[in-house]
């Protein structure tokens, strides 16, 4: 999600988190659904199409598709399929036809039961250059790096500077301008979670809390340029850019990644 002002910060009660832990399971299920079908041939329409069918055949609903936030169209897709240099929020088209050797990120967000479990992974369509699955590798990792950081009394700062710090010993960009976000009932809320900052900064964590860690690390600059669709975002300079998301929940002791 870009930066920008979005509804109040939520603390979600044990009744609550249980049905995002349930629409979060659906949500990897439905990667995993889709992970075999991302292959040389494909277009990322035909993807979108199973997608639906899938999400529809376990009782949910896309909350991506039309989903209109300020200054945009209705997203045309039932989830977002993000291809080489598209760094986010590219559109399934049946024109697209996934080759070798590129990388997509898929993100998906089913809605179950008035909840949204969002979460997206990068793929290997067949077998990319070495740079490349160094890239996606180091996106991984810095998820999982910003995560470890998740605890009560910890600040939304400590995540983005652990993602930072790793983005950039490995020679990567983090893109700025998109960042995660609070996530229940609404698809985004606060707290806006950046993927850089620095450590002891900005709002502290509680039990209770809900949000998206979803790094976009690009090869080059972490400039970018928005498409005419407004939509489909892209790295400035054609380099590519990988992205991973789990959605969280700030616990008692520690973190919870309901997206697994």
């Amino acid at each position: 999600m870009r930066s920008q002002p979005s509804k109040g910060l939520v603390l979600l009660s044990d009744k609550e988190l249980d049905k995002m832990r349930r629409v979060g399971r659906l949500a990897a299920e439905l990667l995993n659904h889709l992970e075999p079908m991302v292959q040389p041939g494909i277009s990322t329409q035909a993807l979108n199409g199973e997608a639906e069918r899938w999400t529809q055949a376990h009782g949910a609903t896309s909350a991506q598709l039309g989903y209109t936030p300020p200054g945009h169209p209705p997203f045309p897709g039932s989830i977002c399929t993000s291809v080489n240099e598209v760094i986010c929020h590219g559109i399934p088209s049946r024109q697209q036809i996934l080759k070798a050797g590129d990388i997509v990120n898929i993100d998906v967000t089913p809605l179950l039961e008035g909840y949204h479990g969002d979460t997206s992974r990068t793929f290997f369509v067949g077998n990319p250059s070495p740079s490349a699955q160094k890239l996606v590798q180091v996106t991984h990792e810095c998820m999982l790096r910003g995560i470890a950081e998740i605890k009560p009394g910890a600040r939304i700062g400590d995540i983005g500077a652990a993602i930072q710090a790793h983005a950039e010993a490995n020679g990567f960009a983090v893109v700025r301008d998109f960042v995660g976000h609070g996530v229940g009932r609404q698809f985004h809320t606060e707290p806006s979670v950046p993927h850089f900052g620095q450590r002891g900064r900005g709002l502290r964590l509680k039990p209770g809390m809900v949000f998206t860690v979803e790094p976009m690390l690009n090869e080059g600059t972490y400039d970018f340029r928005i498409l005419g669709d407004r939509w489909t975002v892209v790295t400035k300079d054609g380099k590519l850019s990988a992205q991973f998301e789990h959605t969280v929940a700030v616990t008692p002791d520690g973190v919870e990644i309901l997206t697994l």
